[in-house]
């Protein structure tokens, strides 16, 4: 209930809290903040090339886990910026697993580009069915 409410305030104080909760060792805590992220479409679009950018991977990783649903217009574009640059493989994976639901065209480059990248055999496979996934 208390998270409803703070979702429904949806400020910037919220935000600020949210994005704390993302480094929280209690795993319900970071489950709830991202949950409640994904309510905040607007909210959220201006933390996102923060928290997409993060030292830690584990918030980078759950940024890219609030993209899943956030229904933003630049989804794909950041998407694309994490695969592009992140150095870390499990940030990426995240990623490409998500490009390979929301991906259009412009996502297939930066793909085959990660799979040169990386020799990791999931990178790999999950490039390969990325691909498949996305028309054009």
């Amino acid at each position: 209930m208390i998270l409803t409410s703070l979702t429904v305030l949806g400020d910037d104080t919220v935000v600020a809290a949210l994005v704390g909760w993302l480094r929280s060792e209690d795993v319900v805590l970071r489950n709830e903040a991202i949950e409640a992220f994904k309510q905040l479409p607007d909210k959220a679009a201006p933390v996102m090339s923060g928290l997409l950018a993060d030292p830690d991977p584990d918030v980078r990783i759950f940024a890219v886990n609030i993209l899943e649903s956030l229904r933003h217009p630049d989804v794909e574009a950041w998407l694309i910026a994490v695969i592009e640059r992140d150095a870390h493989v499990n940030v990426c994976a995240t990623a490409v697993d998500l490009l390979g639901e929301v991906g259009t065209a412009a996502a297939r480059e930066p793909l085959r580009r990660l799979s040169a990248r990386f020799a990791e055999p999931y990178i790999q496979f999950a490039t390969e069915l990325a691909l498949k996934r996305i028309k054009g």
